[in-house]
């Protein structure tokens, strides 16, 4: 029986008139009609050369053909690679390099400098596909008058090759398997109670996890109709609230939307449920939600690697500051980042992950597959960890964000939470800066509200008394905003640059 991940959500579809995707602009798709344009656009693959096991990249722009064609590279048996679109011709080369992709998808505009690049690189099928159903694969799908029957796939097939941010080193592309994807989608949407009922506002981006494996998958699994918007805007979701039941978003969404004067306990009052992920929710966030809506947002963790991991409960307390339990099938552990022995609970380690969600390495790398597995077959996360009494997983950072000061390890997320508590503090960032006596100083970057009345003397007095000299800051900086990337994770990579110099002379 074949394990194709597009079978599955044909099988789970519901009533074939029901929306699947609810768009502006006449492009709103029943899922009669996304499956079956799914099947053209799978014959229209087929016909520009993608054979099983090919590649298929995509850079172009939100719209509900960005849904269609990952469906139709799963029904063709093809692995979809799916570009950020802001990325330029010099880092879409790298990428279509590594992946050697049979077809490349590109934005109307971008088709001649993207077909001279992949000249370049030797690759000859580049087409474009633009959001209003133009460009010459769009043509292509309109002149498919027949699906393309769905190629069978084995569970350990490939379904996608999505690349890390690469914010240190060369990007890795993680191999996602049909099954890794099938996994999650279903045990999310039994989690999180998602039902043919559910309409979810769709505002995130389709080249990332999150927006593409998470929302697309879980929504289309139930059965349930995506409210589809082209990027987050406000005011947009604000209005599209009396036709939705859910909403799944990164931090920046819910600190915007708690300033929006439509959102009201009475304006939320029929939605279900509130999800947040891809960065940490500040706790003031959660307060400032919960006191506004009536709502508790439900944080969860996951990565590239390993779609999601844990989840805070449906029922149960949705702890601040914490992602959560284990996902159901899915083991996690915390361990010594050297040695890989299990630490006990409240201890801080590298989290460790194993399950049918965790993918099955990275492509063309399988020297670096093998360094980031223990030899039992746990994924090292890299995230640094801890695992309270209650069973609860919390986030301190990443392995490589550890600060090493004077001889001390220190663990950026604890002081950010203190920062965070002051009162006039918006939010910050702790990072480790080249030090002549320590190895590293202890840095705050601090982003303060307006009119509030802090320097770096307040915030060091107020953190005094709460945290051991080692930890405290050796320097706090101020700055008008965090650098983050698309998904709103803070680059600490950016600020460790920016003030690299500062312990010098």
């Amino acid at each position: 029986m074949s394990a194709n991940l597009f079978d599955l959500l044909l099988a789970r579809a519901p009533r074939r008139d029901k929306l699947a995707i609810d768009a502006p602009d006449g492009l709103s798709l029943t899922y009669a009609e996304l499956f079956a344009r799914a099947g053209r656009a799978a014959r229209a693959l087929a016909e520009s050369g993608v054979e099983p096991g090919d590649r298929v990249a995509a850079q172009i722009d939100k719209s509900p053909d960005a849904v269609v064609l990952a469906l139709a590279c799963f029904k063709a048996g093809a692995a979809l690679l799916p570009l950020n679109p802001a990325y330029t011709l010099a880092e879409l080369e790298y990428f279509l390099d590594d992946a050697a992709p049979a077809l490349t998808l590109c934005r109307p505009e971008a088709l001649a400098p993207t077909r001279a690049l992949a000249a370049k690189l030797g690759l000859n099928a580049v087409e474009s596909l633009g959001t209003r159903r133009d460009g010459g694969f769009a043509e292509r799908i309109a002149a498919s008058v027949e699906e393309l029957p769905t190629v069978a796939r084995a569970p350990d097939d490939l379904a996608a090759i999505l690349y890390t941010s690469g914010t240190t080193g060369r990007s890795k592309g993680a191999m996602l398997t049909h099954d890794n994807l099938a996994s999650n989608a279903r045990t999310l949407a039994e989690l999180w109670r998602f039902s043919a009922d559910d309409a979810l506002i769709h505002a995130l981006p389709v080249f990332h996890t999150h927006g593409l494996f998470v929302a697309v998958n879980v929504a289309l699994v139930a059965g349930a109709t995506m409210i589809f918007q082209p990027r987050f805007d406000a005011d947009a979701l604000v209005a599209a609230l009396p036709r939705a039941t859910t909403l799944m978003g990164v931090p920046t969404f819910y600190t915007r939307l708690i300033d929006h004067p439509g959102l009201t306990r009475e304006a939320t009052a029929h939605m279900r449920l509130f999800v947040s992920g891809s960065a940490p929710l500040l706790a003031e966030t959660h307060a400032r939600w919960r006191d506004k809506t009536g709502h508790i947002v439900l944080e969860r963790y996951g990565m590239t690697e390993t779609n999601m991991i844990t989840s805070n409960p449906y029922d149960g307390e949705r702890r601040p500051g914490a992602v959560g339990f284990a996902l159901p099938g899915v083991g996690l552990r915390v361990a010594d980042p050297e040695t890989g022995a299990i630490l006990p609970q409240g201890a801080v380690g590298v989290v460790e992950v194993k399950g049918p969600n965790v993918f099955k390495g990275y492509w063309r790398m399988p020297e670096k597959t093998a360094s980031e597995f223990r030899a039992d077959g746990f994924f090292i996360t890299g995230d640094l960890g801890m695992i309270d009494a209650d069973g609860y997983l919390h986030i301190v950072g990443r392995a490589k964000d550890l600060i090493i000061s004077g001889g001390f390890n220190v663990y950026p997320k604890e002081i950010e939470s203190e920062i965070d508590a002051i009162a006039g503090v918006v939010e910050s960032a702790v990072i480790g800066v080249a030090h002549p006596d320590f190895g590293e100083g202890v840095t705050a970057v601090v982003v303060a509200r307006s009119g509030a009345d802090l320097d770096e003397a307040a915030i060091l007095s107020a953190l005094a008394d709460r945290l051991a000299k080692y930890k405290q800051p050796k320097r706090v900086l101020f700055a008008a905003e965090l650098p983050r990337n698309a998904m709103g994770k803070v680059q600490k990579a950016a600020l460790r640059e920016a003030y690299k110099g500062i312990y010098e002379g």
